[in-house]
């Protein structure tokens, strides 16, 4: 278990460096934008690489920072049932879900995605539109994505069966429905 707490311990240093690293993508996005109006407005000049630039950014955000989300326990979950459980039965979900779920899913859309990254690769593709960008990066984002989201469900798996067998504490507080607001 202590190797693989140390896979885990490092795919959540890497997760968390891209994650913060991506973040400033936010800002990039912003200023391309920004930048795309105002000499679309000043002076009639727009490209349509500016914009596709400012959807591959956001696709960076969004598809690299999945992991980090993931790390920082962040991701949407249907809370009806999972708030009312035990901290240990909250765990076992975890592990279900990450096992019959979350892995299963990140392999389906690698295994979809990696072809048509390929296929874009090697024919060069463009957009369809005038001074638009080429295709396959903002494609290798969808595999590149999931493989981080995949490895930090791994990271995620790991702990909680750690946590489970008493080999690292839980440092998760337990939820108190006394200080909810509703």
């Amino acid at each position: 278990m202590g190797a693989l707490l140390g896979a885990s311990r490092a795919i959540d240093a890497v997760n968390g460096w891209i994650g913060r690293a991506v973040s400033w993508l936010v800002l990039v996005a912003i200023l391309v934008s920004a930048g795309n109006a105002i000499l679309r407005k000043a002076f009639s000049v727009s490209s349509n690489a500016w914009l596709e630039l400012q959807w591959y950014l956001f696709s960076a955000v969004f598809l690299l920072a999945a992991g980090y989300t993931l790390l920082k326990g962040e991701h949407v979950k249907v809370d009806i049932l999972y708030g009312r459980c035990s901290r240990r039965t909250q765990i076992w979900i975890e592990v279900f879900g990450t096992l019959f779920f979350l892995l299963p899913f990140c392999v389906v859309a690698i295994l979809i995605s990696w072809p048509v990254v390929v296929d874009k690769f090697a024919s060069g593709e463009t957009s369809g539109d005038a001074g638009g960008l080429i295709r396959w990066p903002v494609w290798a984002l969808i595999p590149a994505g999931f493989a981080l989201l995949a490895l930090q469900g791994l990271s995620e798996l790991i702990k909680r069966l750690a946590i489970l067998s008493g080999r690292i504490p839980d440092i998760v507080p337990a939820h108190d429905h006394e200080a909810d607001p509703l």
